[in-house]
This record gives structure tokens, sequence and C-alpha cells, in this order.
């Protein structure tokens, strides 16, 4: 019983040992995931401060140069450039790829 319970600890530690020489090799990969996260709150921030209920349909994604990106849909061309404007006067924000839809009448 004892040899069984050694070999699943065996196994159990070697299962995690990689994953964590990974996550240890991965510093700068976490840090972009931190500082992409923030620039999305930052834009999501600034979104919901307009008091847009209309824009609470776009979706914002950001890589780990600060390049955002915006999808979904918006009433109206203003709004949708307006989500646009909002996102590049953002810190952080390298560049905005606008791919938010004109909501049919």
């Amino acid at each position: 019983m004892r040899k069984l319970i050694l070999i699943g600890l065996v196994a159990a530690s070697a299962a995690y040992v990689p994953a964590a020489v990974l996550a240890a090799d991965s510093s700068d990969v976490d840090h972009h995931y931190v500082k992409d996260s923030v620039i999305t709150t930052k834009v999501k921030g600034k979104l919901a401060a307009k008091h847009m209920s209309t824009l609470t349909h776009v979706r914002v994604d950001t890589d780990a140069n600060g390049m955002v990106w915006l999808s979904g849909t918006a009433p109206t061309k203003d709004a949708r450039d307006l989500a646009g404007m909002i996102a590049k006067d953002t810190d952080g924000v390298t560049s905005v790829t606008n791919n938010i839809e004109v909501a049919p009448n």
C-alpha cells in the first residue's frame, strides 16, 4: 500500500514540475496578460462612463502590444465612431481596429 501511495505522489509531482517550470519561464507572458487586462478594463470603464447603454454590446480585446480590437454592435455610426475614439484616447493603447457593426434599423 505504501508503495502505491509513493508511486502516486511521484506521478503527481512529475505532472506538476513541468507546469511549474513553464510558469517560471513565462514571466513576460504573465506581465503582458496583466497589461492587456488593464488596458481592456480602462477602455471598458471609459465606455461605461459615457453612460451609453447603446455601447453595452461592444467587446474589447487587447493584445500584448496595446493593440485594441472592438467588436459587437452599435445603433448608429456615430456611436461606433465614438467607441473607437474613446479607445484611442486610452493610456497604453497603440492602435485600434474598430469592427463594431451598425445595427440595422
